[in-house]
């Protein structure tokens, strides 16, 4: 197989992987790590797609950027309160709703999604949905409380 992987890239796809390397920085977590690239690649819309049991870390994140200049959105995993019946038949109760989510913020026109603790295959849909550049900030892991590589260090 000879692949000339060059090509695989468009010209923005270039660009941000040149402010990903100008970004790196061992000294900042990946919270200051995600502003530094935004900053870099001009982003100053983002959005925050978490599950509804991150709400307050949602917030609190949204707060930090939000003190640093850039115009955040927030969807939860609820967003619409859609009953499960819609999607899966025979299901009860109120469904996650990622797509909902990545339809939300990309009218709310955000250039970077954020994803928060949203469940296996929500997240996976979102990431499908999303126009936007997006990227995880926190999997959810229920065994090891949100750290899934504790289970290497045991």
């Amino acid at each position: 197989m000879n692949i000339e992987y060059g090509k695989l890239y468009k010209a923005r796809d270039r660009e941000l992987m040149k402010v990903a390397e100008d970004s790196l920085d061992p000294k900042v977590d990946r919270v200051d790590e995600l502003m530094n690239f935004a900053k870099e690649a001009g982003i100053k819309r983002i959005g925050i797609a978490n599950c509804i049991s991150f709400e307050k870390e949602a917030e609190i994140l949204q707060n930090i950027f939000e003190q640093r200049g850039f115009i955040v959105t927030r969807a939860n995993c609820k967003l619409g309160r859609m009953p499960y019946e819609e999607i899966i038949p025979g299901y009860r109760g109120v469904s996650c709703n990622p797509a909902g989510q990545a339809k939300h913020l990309e009218e709310s026109n955000t250039e970077m999604n954020l994803i928060m603790g949203l469940c296996l295959g929500h997240d996976i849909i979102f990431n499908r949905k999303s126009k936007a550049l997006t990227t995880t900030l926190v999997v959810k892991d229920r065994k090891y409380d949100h750290r899934t590589l504790d289970k290497f260090n045991t």
